[in-house]
């Protein structure tokens, strides 16, 4: 069902991609979040979204996964160069309009990809998000919750980036506090996603400093009136990172797009007991008018 990983050049930058289902189906591109990489879109989300008629493709950002890094602590694009890269990827494939799938950062990427190449977006499903870039401040919307605040101002100590066993452990627990307290921590799941991440990745260090120091520019927010994608919101009810308002804010602020809660959902990549909500009804979303080269 997947073609295999494969490194391509896009936008003058290698990425990592890979695509699920049958190349005649309407394409959705699955764009992740800061410090994640391909593996954090499931292979069997994927291959259900393939299952009911999609080709699906998911791919490495800059400094994730097997794509091109940078080193640690010096990032040498912005925001704006990760939308450019999208479009760019979009042509590689030969896709004229793609449905979009973006969780937080990558849902950043989405809203601007969006707004700067309307004709690529087909539909928008923007997840963990926030109306606008994730370094921008709204005053109207709630800050995220005292324990992550107190996280990013003390944080963890950084391991050994050479020591494997090390490096998967701070994995597991950097994923700890975004996920909803009241279901259980799927301590042994994160643990088998940090092995496929970090026994894939060309430099983890970069892949976990660089995505969250770049510059998001201009607010956009103001913009969003102007997003003409279909757009699904999905949010969780326990997102500590993003409260929900902030989900209800950009629903309310891109023309006609549907906000869905996740309950039992944190800030996290969509889980495992969500699937039976969150595949079916990004299926329907993205039944409709789409155009492929």
């Amino acid at each position: 069902m997947s073609t295999g990983e494969r490194i391509i050049k896009a936008n003058g930058v290698e990425l990592c991609v890979e695509v699920f289902g049958d190349p005649a189906d309407p394409a959705v591109l699955l764009i992740h979040g800061a410090g994640h990489s391909l593996p954090a879109w499931d292979e069997e989300f994927a291959g259900r979204l393939a299952a009911g008629g999609r080709r699906v493709i998911r791919y490495d950002s800059r400094d994730a996964g097997r794509s091109t890094a940078y080193p640690a602590g010096s990032p040498a694009y912005g925001l704006r160069d990760l939308v450019a890269d999208a479009a760019a990827l979009l042509d590689v494939l030969a896709i004229t309009a793609a449905h979009v799938v973006g969780m937080s950062q990558g849902a950043a990427v989405a809203q601007l990809l969006a707004l700067d190449h309307a004709d690529r977006v087909a539909s928008l499903t923007l997840a963990s998000s926030t109306p606008g870039g994730p370094g921008h401040h709204h005053p109207d919307l709630p800050e995220m919750s005292q324990e992550i605040q107190e996280l990013f101002a003390t944080g963890p100590a950084e391991p050994d980036w050479s020591d494997r066993t090390e490096v998967i452990d701070y994995l597991v627990e950097a994923e700890r506090p975004f996920a909803a307290h009241s279901r259980p921590f799927d301590r042994d799941g994160m643990r088998a996603a940090a092995e496929r991440v970090v026994d894939r990745t060309a430099d983890i260090a970069a892949q976990l400093t660089n995505p969250y120091m770049l510059d998001a520019g201009e607010p956009w927010r103001g913009r969003l009136g102007q997003v003409g994608a279909p757009t699904l919101v999905f949010h969780g009810t326990e997102d500590p990172f993003f409260p929900p308002a902030h989900g209800h804010a950009l629903a309310t602020e891109i023309p006609n797009a549907r906000f869905i809660p996740l309950e039992g959902t944190g800030h996290e990549v969509f889980p495992r007991h969500q699937w039976d909500t969150v595949i079916p009804t990004i299926l329907t979303h993205t039944t409709g008018p789409e155009s492929q080269g």
